[in-house]
């Protein structure tokens, strides 16, 4: 679940924290850059593990700053691919079931990969995975902080890097509109919302035996 990744990057230290440690200086500013943060590719970083090498300092022209190059071993939660974890059940939605690790958040398992047959309760809004026994069928519910155990079955990596403008902001003003119609048009032209999606998520599944809610197994 937890992974050492080694990293290079170049640490800023302003002035005022010239008096500490640079260990313990790098080590501040590493976590403020890092910690909490998705890179892509790599998974969500959670705190500075060790420091492995230190660069010459240097303090460039118009900038007080010292900058050093630092070789670095960050730990980072990456889950590998059929892992098995347990987390809580955060909701339902027609998507799936939505789980959370306390730390992370960003957890869906479909619908096709539930136990089958699984329908969507819309009045509760909730999945129930129609449990076939001797006695005929029984409902069994998925319910919101209901611990589940699944398995990572895919990863999916988002860049969420700045972008250019948009195309609708670059499109020109009509032939012979001022620049004052054209930023008028502009403020006035409403920004389509776009859903936020997140930089990492991984995608869970629970239908083989012993897989969902803990409580189904514990009885």
């Amino acid at each position: 679940m937890f992974v050492l990744v080694e990293m290079v990057d170049t640490v800023r230290i302003p002035p005022w924290n010239f008096q500490r440690q640079l260990n313990e200086a790098v080590t501040e500013e590493l976590n403020k850059k890092l910690a909490n943060k998705v890179v892509y590719n790599v998974g969500l970083c959670i705190c500075l593990y060790d420091i492995i090498k230190l660069e010459d300092s240097y303090i460039f022209p118009g900038d007080g700053a010292s900058h050093t190059k630092v070789h670095f071993r960050y730990v980072v939660f990456h889950p590998f691919l059929d892992e098995i974890l347990v987390g809580k059940i955060k909701y339902c939605s027609q998507e799936g079931v939505h789980v959370s690790l306390g730390f992370f958040d960003d957890i869906i398992i479909p619908p096709e990969s539930l136990q089958q047959p699984a329908k969507f309760d819309e009045a509760e809004q909730v999945w129930v995975w129609e449990y076939e026994t001797d006695e005929g069928a029984h409902d069994l519910y998925m319910d919101q902080g209901e611990e589940i155990r699944f398995r990572v079955a895919d990863e999916v990596f988002l860049d969420t890097s700045p972008t250019g403008p948009s195309k609708a902001a670059e499109t020109p003003a009509a032939p012979g509109a001022g620049a004052g119609a054209a930023a008028a048009a502009a403020a006035a032209a409403p920004e389509p919302e776009q859903k936020k999606e997140p930089p990492y998520t991984l995608i869970g599944s629970v239908s083989e035996p012993g897989l969902g809610l803990l409580s189904w197994w514990n009885n």
